[in-house]
């Protein structure tokens, strides 16, 4: 690894012109999979609710109410360079359909022990830990396929689509979650969840895309390969930290949301679903316009001005007084939400050799996922200590001290910096 910085080749790749925002739809298969993971990611927000909400009714433990949302992030930090490795050593659809298959079982077993009462807290974040480890497995098999949906000049265009499906789930979801759970009980919210999975199922073992030739490695050269490349590669290395600090900084609105709604606002399950039903919205809207922003202002304005939408979200909802007054915040959060994440996401993808890129953005997971489970509980802990408003302004005055000290210290890249076609190679075992 000494010399790898010395094996590398930099080049500037010229890119075909991209297409309009839904150019992706021209291709079948991206076409055929987004549906899928829209249906995937509605049950998965449904889910995510009812586990947020029954954890209130088990406990009053603001810190194991915040570890709902963190034991569902927690895995993409231990296990994703794992898994990261598993995509690049293995069939990416048959990784994608073990993680879907894996998940389905899980889910359709927490609804069989909700609806028997058998659920305490520690078993809900034993479940949704689960989950969470599927979603390791799943994630970058899946993001290091969609160069094999569209075209490389639609990428960009394809990664937003897909923040949208998700986004579109959480703008429907939360509030569906809610009705569900005032009509019936969060069992049945589960069992949807677990029956979502099934389109995704179908459409992977139905889809026959034409991989690249899978040259299998030992995975601990391979996981020390990726590490050592992101480690060496000072872009990288950049969008790291800046991704690592952003999911920190905004876990203290996304753990503590539940507990806001119910302790400090008297919410219900409906006013719940509506704070996560405009989140979503906010997060559509802003992803119809995203790469036309970062075109024109750049990525490190849009970083900017998403940290200081979730500033100013997190202020909100620990000044609001109700749920209404809470409402413009969820918008705010969502799109900002969005413009970090997807901006980190396009920069990450287009500086990662093929040869690595499950690692590469495995890497990149675990670390932003990781400040964000890192963050859930630290936030959690200061809300049982300090109360709930004390947590959401020092996550706001956590996220502004970093957008101006790492705008210094760790810059985003430029436009075409970092960006690769090669990578180095692990030598065949003998």
């Amino acid at each position: 690894m000494a010399d790898l910085d010395r094996d590398i080749e930099r080049e500037a790749p010229r890119l075909p012109r991209p297409g309009g925002t839904f150019a992706p739809f021209r291709y079948p298969a991206f076409r055929a999979i987004w549906i899928a993971n829209l249906a995937s990611n509605l049950g998965s927000t449904i889910q995510s609710v009812a586990a947020a909400w029954l954890m209130t009714d088990l406990t009053t433990s603001h810190r194991l109410i915040a570890l709902v949302q963190a034991s569902a992030t927690i895995p993409i930090m231990l296990f994703g360079i794992v898994a990261g490795a598993i995509a690049d050593n293995y069939d990416r659809r048959h990784v994608m359909l073990t993680a879907q298959i894996g998940m389905l079982v899980t889910s359709a077993t927490l609804a069989v022990m909700t609806w028997q009462g058998l659920i305490t807290p520690h078993l809900l974040l034993a479940f949704t830990l689960t989950v969470g480890i599927g979603t390791a497995l799943n994630s970058p098999a899946w993001q290091a396929s969609v160069r094999q949906q569209v075209g490389l000049a639609d990428l960009p265009q394809a990664i937003s689509l897909n923040t949208i499906s998700f986004n579109l789930a959480r703008s429907v979801g939360p509030a569906l979650g809610g009705l569900l759970l005032s009509l019936w009980n969060v069992s049945l919210a589960f069992a949807i969840n677990a029956a979502s999975f099934i389109a995704m199922i179908v459409v992977l073992w139905r889809w026959r895309p034409e991989f690249p030739p899978v040259v299998r490695k030992p995975m601990l050269p391979a996981i020390a390969l990726g590490l050592g490349f992101c480690a060496s590669s000072s872009p990288l290395r950049r969008i790291l930290i800046r991704g690592f600090a952003f999911g920190f900084g905004v876990a203290g609105y996304q753990a503590l949301v539940p507990a806001a709604v119910r302790d400090r606002l008297r919410g219900g399950e409906i006013d719940f679903g509506l704070m996560l039903g405009l989140f979503g919205i906010g997060s559509i809207v802003a992803a119809l316009f995203i790469a036309r922003a970062r075109r024109r202002f750049g990525v490190e304005m849009v970083l900017a001005a998403a940290t200081l939408s979730f500033v100013i979200a997190q202020s909100v909802l620990a000044e609001a007084s109700s749920v209404y007054q809470a409402l413009p915040a969820a918008l705010l959060a969502g799109g900002g939400w969005v413009m970090a994440l997807t901006s980190l996401n396009v920069s990450m993808q287009m500086r990662s050799p093929e040869n690595i890129i499950g690692r590469c953005l495995s890497i990149y997971q675990a670390v932003t996922f990781g400040g964000m489970a890192l963050g859930s509980w630290a936030w959690g802990v200061v809300a049982d200590w300090r109360g709930l408003p004390t947590a959401l302004h020092g996550a706001s005055a956590f996220l502004l001290t970093a957008i101006v000290v790492l705008r210094v210290l760790a810059p985003m890249p430029k436009p075409h910096e970092g960006r690769l076609e090669h990578a180095p190679q692990v030598p065949s075992p003998r």
